[in-house]
């Protein structure tokens, strides 16, 4: 039974969805038209006509029905997970490469200062300097890999771990994810990816290179006899071998701090978010 004449004088009523709450299709191009010559419409007459095709009603408290993607959608979000794998690949091969920069200088920093006993321990201290401009500069594009990083894990556990388990998930993360292309922004401070990296990479080449200096002056030419000639080879010039060695264990201390404040800060953020997979 078709009931749709007498909906025309309640078109200025109706929402503009499109269907009436009763399950009958109302055209979107008639919603707002007020025909002024039909006759009034009796609300016994309405809930008989509708009796037939009236779904169950929602209670307000029932959530809204979740959005269901149709195949153009899903080959989409397919080309956009694919795309945003692609971008985090790259990156994660431009990190790379500062790493084997890292690598490639504390080699030749090594082989030049073991060279000879009587080489001076001088490159492994200007190697460290060059070492933390590559670890600024990894830091700076590790935030980068983080954001395409962060919207491919994104959708792993959104939109495909609910495919394969059938299990629902909350729109919630669409916004989220709206959101973060709308306005995007890295997820993480400079700080906090300096402290990853050296914590991943860098604590081992930092290790390596302080065990090589420290190892030089006490064996090279000579295995020191006494603390004071021990200082007295750390010397750089006019400046005394003991401001050298304190300078360079502030210098490791601070880089150890960093990577353990940049720690506690990552696992309060994790524990804040539970077990939940968070963006960046």
């Amino acid at each position: 039974m078709r009931c749709t004449p007498l909906f025309l004088d309640l078109m200025l009523v109706i929402q503009a969805q499109g269907k009436h709450s009763c399950g009958i299709t109302i055209p979107d191009g008639l919603i707002g038209v007020d025909d002024v010559d039909s006759p009034p419409v009796n609300a016994g007459d309405l809930r008989k006509c509708c009796s037939d095709n009236r779904s169950p009603a929602m209670s307000p408290s029932e959530s809204t029905p979740r959005h269901t993607f149709d195949s153009a959608e899903m080959g989409v979000i397919a080309h956009l997970y694919r795309g945003e794998v692609y971008r985090s690949t790259i990156w994660r091969t431009r990190l790379d490469n500062t790493t084997n920069w890292s690598i490639v200088t504390m080699g030749i920093a090594l082989s030049t200062t073991f060279s000879s006993p009587e080489a001076a321990p001088l490159p492994l201290v200007l190697v460290g300097l060059l070492l933390a401009v590559f670890l600024g500069m990894e830091a700076r594009r590790y935030r980068y890999f983080n954001v395409w990083r962060a919207r491919a894990r994104w959708l792993e556990m959104n939109f495909y771990v609910p495919i394969f388990t059938g299990e629902a998930r909350d729109d919630s993360w669409q916004v989220i994810l709206a959101r973060d292309y709308t306005v995007p922004r890295h997820h993480i401070s400079f700080v906090r990816a300096a402290g990853r990296r050296w914590r991943r990479n860098y604590v081992w080449i930092f290790a390596i290179q302080a065990i090589a200096y420290y190892g030089k002056i006490a064996i090279h030419p000579t295995p020191a006899a006494t603390l004071a000639e021990y200082s007295d080879r750390a010397a750089v010039g006019p400046i005394p071998g003991w401001i050298v060695l304190m300078t360079g264990f502030a210098y490791y201390f601070g880089w150890l701090a960093l990577a353990l404040g940049t720690l506690w800060l990552d696992q309060r953020q994790h524990a804040a978010n539970g077990d939940e997979v968070a963006m960046g």
